[in-house]
């Protein structure tokens, strides 16, 4: 049999079952509990996210050599390595991810365990629904929201592989979400491996869709998003020099609807849960570009003794146009907050504002350095650098009314125009002979102004941790000027205090995970209702229980994750009380070829006014107008894997109109209503 044929009865077989599993579908953390929170050190085990898999090292699959079929490639020849790992001379390496967990996650909310709260459809604005320290101290953009939506530098994967290795992920995920990934690598020769990974993305308006558009147009498309790696990897023969290269790519762009607008009932009431309304914006469009080039290097001059130098330039452009904004005096459609033309101190500037159309873009450029020394010896690790960033940041925007042409930008401001900054840092790791067990702390220093301290350790039974960082406010929050918004900061350093810890508890097939975080957080930056930069002179804390429970008994299996938080300013900062996933499954084998494990997964916030989003700025911003979740979302699932290859069905919001039509994920935007997907994960191995 064929490979071709044998995927064609998998797909028949697969909708053959959908009246068994009730279809399927997946809203919920991979190999939760296991599903760390944003930003966070430690506790409730490793976050994953980008493609489904990243960063597994299970073994599970097929075996590398079988006599009876005489396959000799496969999972255990094609392994993959991290930067992460080879930086802290602890290099590893993984095989293919082949097990059926997850696989029906392809959403990038479940993928990284609903911890991000969208625009309720893919490809949409992204923000972490719970509090994020900075991971980087230094100046940053502060355009973040389409960021996950790009291959992560921390996940990109470098393959050593025995033969050439392809991989083909496409899901067609209900109501037009589609995402397709393609994946190859090969060695040239046993120490030189080259290799590319693309990603598309797309998805189309579920609302304010012009009348008899036809199916093929680009406007019925919400979101549009190409990602593209290209990535090498060499290593002498002796080891002493390894080079890791990569250029990394993102062009994401989505057409900014505003939200949906309420349908007029009969009786003059709205309807809130109209999914076919029009929406709040008509002709705005949001895009985000990115281009970066990263190499990483050492070489080992002697035992325990290493130089090393990275390598980073980013070029980076964030753009909006809205080219039906009202003409009136306030400058505003309906949907920006009130803007008075008294408001921008400059009156010539103030009598150039277009009060008919608006467009900018921010170009960010970024060269970086970080030379430095590092080694191990007998458990010991250190690592100690310098690093120097070169980086600027232009802003052009229109001042003139009916000047809509891509040459017609008359204001522009640099933020700054060119600056330079350089950090010192120190990195100290002692890993027990238990190999389970290891005491790490760092700090960075940014001469002059920032600092970030942290430290943690990690046994089989606890992980414990501290992290004290103060940086620099973005630049977005420092300065911008548009068409529509204008101000200059002079913010301090935000501070961050987060003391965590996490148990790791077993008892026979039972394993709990009770997790504390507590934050302190001093000059914290928010955007305000008028979603202008704010910064709060007065500390607040933060706190979040967390427990994870998975337990099973033969085929079946039950996992448990969630987290009850309380904030001592509410009014300045959002997150739901009590956030749940839940997850069952049923593992079973089909004529002794086909494994299937079918299952249910639940996810609840409670309900709580969730920042709106801005997309002039893109940013979120406080409200106090709407409140959102407070629902129980159920997916239905059934995952699939035959050799080599996986597939799943899989119904989403399988429980639309039960207990109520439908809810919003964000002030404005309605979940996904109820829809059938399907993917295919298939690898090849020679």
């Amino acid at each position: 049999m064929t490979t071709f044929s044998l995927i064609a009865r998998i797909i028949v077989f697969s909708v053959s079952c959908l009246s068994l599993v009730s279809l399927s579908t997946g809203a919920l953390a991979q190999g939760f509990p296991g599903t760390t929170l944003p930003g966070r050190a430690g506790g409730f085990g490793g976050q994953t996210s980008g493609q489904p898999g990243a960063g597994r090292s299970s073994s599970t699959g097929r075996g590398s050599i079988d006599d009876s079929t005489k396959v000799i490639y496969g999972p255990r020849t094609t392994r993959y390595f991290l930067e992460a790992d080879v930086l802290n001379n602890r290099k590893t390496l993984f095989t293919t991810d082949t097990l059926l967990d997850g696989v029906h996650l392809y959403n990038f909310v479940q993928r990284n365990g609903s911890l991000y709260q969208d625009l309720g459809n893919l490809g949409t604005a992204l923000r972490p629904v719970f509090y994020q320290e900075p991971t980087q101290i230094g100046a940053q953009t502060g355009y973040s929201v389409y960021a996950p939506y790009a291959y992560q530098l921390s996940q990109i994967k470098y393959y050593d592989t025995k033969s050439p290795f392809t991989r083909m992920y496409f899901v067609l995920g209900g109501r037009n979400q589609n995402v397709l990934n393609f994946d190859f690598s090969q060695n040239v020769n046993p120490r030189l491996n080259f290799g590319f990974n693309a990603q598309r993305v797309t998805s189309r308006k579920q609302f304010g869709i012009p009348a008899a558009t036809s199916s093929s147009s680009n406007a019925i498309f919400l979101a549009q998003s190409w990602a593209f790696v290209g990535h090498m990897n060499y290593r002498t023969k002796d080891e002493k020099y390894i080079l890791l290269l990569h250029f990394n790519h993102l062009n994401h762009d989505i057409p900014e609807q505003g939200g949906v607008l309420p349908n007029p009932r009969a009786d003059s009431t709205r309807d809130f849960f109209y999914y076919d309304g029009n929406p709040r914006l008509n002709n705005a469009n949001g895009k985000e570009l990115r281009n970066m080039w990263h190499a990483y290097q050492h070489y080992k001059i002697a035992e325990g003794f290493q130089l090393f130098h990275r390598l980073d330039y980013l070029r980076q452009i964030n753009s909006f146009n809205d080219y039906s904004l009202q003409t009136d005096s306030t400058l505003t459609s309906g949907f920006y907050p009130t803007i008075e033309r008294s408001q921008f101190p400059d009156t010539v500037r103030r009598a150039e504002l277009d009060s008919t159309a608006t467009f900018q873009d921010n170009r960010y450029r970024l060269l970086e350095n970080q030379f430095g020394i590092k080694g191990d010896y007998k458990g010991f690790n250190y690592r100690a650098y310098i690093r120097n960033r070169v980086y600027g940041q232009q802003g052009r925007y229109n001042r003139l009314p009916s000047k809509l042409d891509s040459t017609s930008f008359w204001g522009t401001y640099n933020n700054p125009k060119l600056r330079q900054e350089t950090f010192l840092g120190l990195w100290l790791g002692y890993y027990f002979p238990d190999s389970l067990t290891r005491l790490t702390a760092e700090g960075e220093y940014l001469v002059g102004r920032d600092l970030r301290l942290e430290g943690q350790l990690e046994t089989r039974f606890a992980t414990v941790g501290y992290r004290s960082v103060f940086a620099s406010p973005t630049l977005l929050q420092q300065r911008f000027e548009s068409n529509n918004y204008s101000w200059a900061n002079n913010f301090g350093l935000r501070g961050t205090q987060h003391a965590y810890g996490t148990l790791n508890l077993k008892y026979k097939t039972v394993q709990i995970q009770p997790g504390l975080d507590y934050f302190l957080l001093n000059n914290y930056i928010y955007y305000d209702e008028d979603a202008r930069p704010q910064q709060l002179g007065s500390a607040f804390s933060m706190v979040r229980v967390g427990l994870g429970v998975s337990a099973g008994k033969g085929r079946w299996k039950a996992q448990t994750q969630g987290y009850y938080t309380l904030i001592s300013r509410s009014d300045i900062m959002r997150a739901p009380k009590l956030f749940v996933n839940a997850r069952a499954t049923y593992d079973f084998i089909f004529k002794k070829v086909l494994f299937i494990q079918t299952g249910v997964e639940l996810h609840y916030k409670s309900s709580y006014f969730a920042d709106a989003y801005m997309p002039l700025t893109q940013q979120f911003y406080l409200q106090n107008k709407q409140k959102v979740e407070g629902y129980v979302l159920a997916d239905v699932f059934a995952n699939f894997r035959i050799n080599r290859t996986r597939l799943f069905v899989k119904m989403a919001h399988v429980n639309q109109g039960v207990t109520a039509p439908g809810y919003y994920v964000t002030p404005g935007y309605l979940a996904m209503r109820r829809s059938f997907g399907f993917g295919v994960d298939w690898y090849l191995f020679d």
